[in-house]
């Protein structure tokens, strides 16, 4: 599956390669606290060999009050940087279902302006269920530079957000489930709201992906279309916190869409304010 898509790699293409010079292969797996599952603790037993682990909460800006606010292009050269990941590399990340958190990660480095990243089809948990090379040897690593060219176009503020909503002035994808959507269940995170931005459509991230594999084009789009995504306008993707949104965003570059944004902040950002506006139901 997905082999249309430029941006996704498998797990043949992968094993090919490893050990070779100026692939760089990281681990960013991320859990919500119900999946209860411990991405380091995950990598620590067994990762894929030479794979580096990137953690999603030390990777984020550490003066947001935020979770996983996209850092400054600075901070974020040194955190990879000293996890020896150069922007010449050809990078290929992964996380354990395969279509969760590593979308993430290949935004974040997009944004930063690398071009040569990739996901791994399916994630680790198949790599493993396919019975191929694991260790849990610690990876080797030789701290480098990083050069960073942000593109800040890519990544949409709270003021914005307010101007896009209070206008309409671009289409708005949300990530997070059906019923936290709809405001009917109630979100992880204390203290804040239920329910999504005025005129935000749903595209849920476990309908763009089966088996931990991204779908076909021709059903990622009837996915995208159906929840009311007109693929020829402008896009704003959002979730909880800034991670699963960036499926959205893959899923759309994957189709040819590039008019696309992501607002960072997320629902945690929205719904913890007093004077946003907020809408419940199915649309």
């Amino acid at each position: 599956m997905a082999e249309d898509s430029p941006f996704i790699v498998d797990a043949d293409w992968l094993e090919k390669r490893l050990g070779t010079p100026g692939l760089t292969i990281i681990d960013a797996s991320w859990y919500l606290p119900a999946q209860k599952r411990d991405a380091r603790a995950e990598y620590d037993d067994a990762h894929i060999p030479g794979a580096r682990f990137l953690d999603q909460d030390a990777v984020s800006d550490p003066d947001s009050k935020l979770p996983h606010t996209l850092a400054s292009p600075q901070y974020f050269a040194q955190y990879v940087g000293s996890m020896g990941v150069s922007a010449d590399d050809t990078i290929v990340i992964y996380d354990g279902p395969g279509y969760f958190s590593a979308p993430r990660a290949w935004w974040m480095f997009r944004v930063m302006g690398v071009f040569q990243v990739y996901i791994l089809n399916g994630g680790f948990d198949h790599w493993k269920a396919e019975g191929r090379p694991v260790t849990a040897e610690q990876t080797r690593i030789a701290p480098c530079v990083f050069y960073a060219d942000f593109d800040a176009s890519r990544v949409v503020s709270l003021d914005e957000m307010r101007r896009i909503v209070g206008r309409g002035e671009s289409q708005i994808a949300d990530a997070r489930s059906p019923g936290r959507f709809a405001g009917i269940d109630p979100e992880p995170r204390p203290g804040i709201r239920s329910g999504h931005m005025p005129g935000a459509r749903n595209v849920p991230i476990a309908a763009l992906a089966e088996n931990g594999e991204l779908l076909p084009k021709d059903r990622l789009r009837k996915v995208i279309e159906e929840a009311g995504i007109d693929l020829t306008k402008p896009v704003v993707t959002s979730c909880g916190s800034g991670i699963t949104a960036a499926a959205i965003t893959l899923a759309l570059e994957t189709l040819g869409h590039t008019d696309n944004r992501l607002y960072d902040g997320s629902w945690t950002e929205w719904g913890g304010l007093s004077d946003t506006p907020v809408a419940t139901g199915k649309e």
